[in-house]
């Protein structure tokens, strides 16, 4: 029988990843500071996080806590969540004919093993007109996203490609999830 998993996050996108592969996770968001270290890459700061998320949730030995961290790059800077419209237009201006980094830790807990990874996808963005930005900020949906963007909804019509996992810029790469789950002993199967 499959342990209860444990979701320490409360962004209703890594929900839904975990539902379509059939997981339904009981939700228990970590509350941490979040701010980066002086001096620390995107990448150990997605791992920290992700670790200190799995291991400040409240959970048993016998639930498999899930949890992550993502961040959007752009060349060495992060680019978090807008705090207003303008905010948003500037980050999607910045995007707009370049490319940029989604980077997300991923630790899994079970017991007293664990097990962590961090996915990068490489995201192409197409220029964009003052317009399409204006537009697109109007429909709210940039706000609570990092980089201003959500690839599964209508900003994804201002994605020319991908290299690497879809599911990672959405927040949560699945295959990765699945892959270290079965390192600490839990195999996630379709229901």
């Amino acid at each position: 029988m499959a342990p209860t998993v444990v979701l320490a996050s409360g962004s209703p996108r890594r929900l839904e990843l975990l539902r379509r592969i059939g997981v339904e996770p009981v939700v228990r968001p970590a509350d941490i500071d979040e701010t980066p270290q002086p001096d620390e890459a995107p990448e150990a700061t997605v791992a920290r996080l992700a670790r200190t998320k799995a291991h400040t949730v409240e959970h048993t030995a016998s639930e498999l806590v899930i949890a992550a961290d993502t961040e959007v790059v752009l060349r060495h800077g992060v680019l978090g969540k807008p705090a207003n419209a303008s905010g948003a237009a500037a980050m999607l201006r910045s995007l707009a004919g370049r490319s940029h980094r989604v980077v997300t830790g991923v630790h899994v807990a079970w017991g007293d093993e664990e097990a962590a990874a961090v996915e990068e996808t490489v995201v192409h963005v197409r220029e964009l007109t003052e317009a399409e930005i204006d537009a697109y900020v109007a429909t709210g949906e940039p706000f609570g996203k990092a980089g201003a963007y959500a690839i599964q909804g209508a900003g994804g019509m201002f994605v020319e490609r991908i290299e690497g996992s879809d599911t990672n810029v959405i927040g949560l790469p699945l295959t990765t999830v699945v892959r270290l789950a079965g390192e600490v002993g839990v195999t996630l199967l379709p229901r």
